[in-house]
């Protein structure tokens, strides 16, 4: 017979199954709960940090530093950002002077610095990653990729290393291009296969620093890859490295970031007039990157711990090349070579009023980086006496 007291035991029983139930499912939910968490903290964290000295251990030389920068400042119209780091940490950052002279606005980190010819470096990795994935070889000719490129017998090796012999496509550019607007790289390889311009020399046989050589090379990325090269640095290299603030820019193709600076020239001792785009402007590989003083630090560190490339592949990039007769030449793959007492890995470069300068001192694992907009003059010097600062007073 069913009784209250049945009914009573019954209850009792489904609520005891229900506190089971519930107590079971949060035990799951919970447990799901952490492992989302968990995943969602691996994603967020991010694979490259930017690491720094702390202020109290830096005091001296960052006054030292500063005093230097206002120096340079008043003494030479300097405009620009310096960053040191050493035993891969940065040990000072800063910027002085103006990044828009007749607004009065004044430089910041995020203030956007065309690298010009430190540009190249780039350009090298860029090649050698293809290299490492099997895409080219560094013996392949131009005109496997290019049938119609009117040297024979040009290696991507002789690009990289300035042993090519080509001729220089500013010259080719404000003598044989007739349209308005300037020439894009797919442009330029064509007037080249058409301009009839002699080369300098046969592959090899010598050593000329050659901004062609460098278009030419981002011109076989972009073949070789199917994709602009802009677009190729920006997957390969930028985001890899967490390089938000670089990018390649193309005049008259590629619209104006907000920080982009433009380059000045001193008028009269005085006045700072801006420097115009020119018909060899739209061309890249030799040129154009912009970034800032701390994405190119970001880009020094991740290419010399592995984040990029082998070790294999560095060593190649940072080996003087030679000549067809053994003739050393003091340049790797987008950077020249100092083995004298300096013991240097570096790269300036000049372009439309930017003056930059990227240097690592193998010995003292210091990397100094100066980039500058107003037609500065003095880089060596300038990279003496940060040197030599950090030398009398960073006994770490």
């Amino acid at each position: 017979m069913y009784t209250k007291k049945n009914s009573k035991e019954i209850s009792l029983v489904l609520i005891l199954f229900a506190c089971v139930f519930l107590l079971f499912a949060n035990t799951s939910v919970s447990k799901n709960s952490v492992e989302v968490a968990k995943t969602a903290a691996v994603k967020v964290v991010p694979p490259f940090l930017v690491e720094r000295y702390p202020k109290n251990v830096t005091e001296n030389v960052r006054y030292k530093l500063d005093s230097l920068l206002k120096r340079i400042n008043k003494r030479h119209d300097f405009h620009g950002s310096i960053l040191v780091a050493k035993n891969e940490k940065i040990v000072y950052q800063n910027q002085i002077g103006y990044a828009d002279f007749n607004k009065k606005i004044l430089l910041n980190k995020q203030s956007l610095f065309q690298l010009a010819s430190v540009s190249k470096q780039f350009t090298a990795a860029a090649i050698m990653l293809l290299n490492e994935r099997g895409q080219i070889k560094l013996t392949d000719t131009v005109d496997a990729y290019f049938p119609n490129f009117p040297y024979e017998g040009v290696t991507i090796k002789n690009l990289l290393n300035h042993t090519a012999g080509l001729p220089k496509y500013f010259w080719v550019a404000e003598h044989k291009w007739e349209q308005k607007k300037a020439p894009t790289n797919v442009e330029m390889m064509e007037l080249l296969e058409s301009s009839n311009v002699q080369r300098f020399f046969k592959p090899g046989n010598n050593f000329d620093y050659s901004n062609t050589g460098y278009f030419v090379l981002a011109s076989i990325v972009e073949k070789v890859s199917g994709t602009s090269f802009s677009s190729f640095l920006n997957t390969n290299i930028f985001e890899p490295l967490q390089m938000k603030h670089s990018y390649v820019y193309s005049f008259e193709n590629d619209s104006i970031k907000e920080n982009q600076l433009d380059g000045y020239r001193l008028y009269k001792g005085w006045r700072h007039l801006k420097i115009r785009s020119t018909v060899n402007d739209a061309i890249v590989g030799d040129k154009n990157v912009y970034t800032t003083a701390e994405d190119l630090f970001k880009w020094t560190q991740g290419l010399n711990t592995g984040k990029l490339l082998t070790k294999t592949s560095l060593d190649l990039m940072y080996c003087k090349g030679e000549t067809t007769d053994g003739k050393k030449v003091p340049y790797g793959f987008g950077f020249r070579i100092d083995t004298n007492e300096e013991k240097s890995i570096y790269h300036h470069g000049r372009w439309n009023g930017f003056s930059t300068a990227l240097t690592k001192y193998l010995k003292e694992d210091l990397v100094v980086i100066v980039l500058e907009h107003t037609s500065y003059k003095d880089m060596h010097s300038l990279n003496k006496k940060i040197r030599q600062i950090i030398a009398e007073n960073f006994t770490i």
